[in-house]
């Protein structure tokens, strides 16, 4: 089958395709044929190993899992002799950040884990990019213990992680004020945000709103510039480290010390929350935002694109 495979950490042309074997399906495993994957900041951290730290999961000094592309949408072409919830030909999707294997017309992958049917009325395109960035900012909203009528900012919000992020507050039921700019405020209008700020025409710190909790979803804030437009007791939630890993130091420290606080919960996915995402795409309370296609040939350009900071949404690579 053809796969990307990469062998050393770097930039995107460690990526390249090749010839490999197709994988045979473990007792309580599934044989996928991949239909779509996507590129996203997983799969470019992972591959880059720009943060050390990502080693400890993936080989300190070689990549464990060749392969990457922790989302995929397709159908199921094999079962092991355990598995009791999957039959050949179901559509599936889901999300795999153990040991990866989307970029890759197959892949195999327990039946227990980020695995489920597809929703009826989503393509393999949309299907695929479902649970990345979603799945950031689902632990990110639980973590700030969002409810309804509370106010949001999401800094940031025309990502893969900010477009989810807007869509899953506006489901539980908080006020959203999400910032981007000028070519994309129609886009967070349509997705449900209640106020948009253009950070290219006004400043976002001069709102005379205050938040209880204020999300950046690109880690281009800061706390200390937002610290001031938080309610009492507010809540402040970046995905990057912050300027000189400020954001682990406040996440140690705030929660003791004042009446604002730095959370920096680590992200997390299971059946479930795929599951749960699935339901609300079947129901047209969440359709993940696509900006551009590749084909897996293509995969170093889409690497380059998704690592220069000008995507809206997700990145689809499509394989069938």
């Amino acid at each position: 089958m053809k796969a990307i495979i990469y062998t050393q950490y770097g930039p995107p042309e460690v990526a390249q395709l090749m010839e490999v074997p197709k994988p045979i399906p473990k007792e309580d495993e599934v044989l996928v044929k991949v239909h779509a994957s996507t590129v996203n900041r997983t799969d470019a951290g992972f591959r880059s190993a720009e943060y050390f730290i990502s080693r400890f999961w993936s080989g300190l000094f070689r990549p464990n899992y060749p392969t990457l592309g922790c989302e995929f949408a397709g159908v199921i072409e094999a079962i092991g002799s355990n598995v009791s919830t999957f039959k050949i030909g179901d559509k599936v999707f889901g999300f795999n950040d153990k040991t990866f294997g989307g970029h890759a017309e197959y892949l195999t992958i327990a039946e227990k884990d980020a695995i489920t049917i597809m929703p009826e009325n989503l393509d393999f395109y949309h299907a695929a990019a479902l649970t990345e960035g979603s799945h950031y900012a689902l632990v990110n909203i639980r973590a700030a213990k969002v409810a309804k009528g509370q106010q949001v900012m999401v800094y940031g919000a025309t990502g893969a992680i900010g477009s989810a992020a807007v869509q899953l507050l506006k489901h539980f039921g908080a006020i959203v004020t999400a910032v981007c700019n000028t070519k994309n405020v129609a886009l967070l209008k349509s997705l449900g945000a209640d106020v948009v700020i253009d950070y290219q025409t006004e400043d976002y710190t001069a709102t005379e709103n205050k938040f209880h909790f204020i999300f950046d979803s690109v880690g281009k804030s800061s706390f200390g510039a937002c610290k001031p437009l938080l309610l009492n007791q507010g809540i402040y939630i970046s995905t990057e480290f912050g300027k000189n890993g400020e954001n682990i130091y406040y996440a140690l420290t705030t929660p003791y010390f004042g009446n604002k606080r730095l959370l920096f919960p680590l992200p997390t996915i299971d059946k479930q929350d795929v599951i749960f995402l699935g339901e609300l795409a079947e129901r047209g309370e969440f359709r993940p935002v696509i900006d551009r296609h590749y084909t897996l040939d293509q995969i170093v350009e889409a690497y380059k694109y998704v690592e220069s900071g000008q995507k809206t949404g997700n990145v689809v690579i499509k394989i069938v």
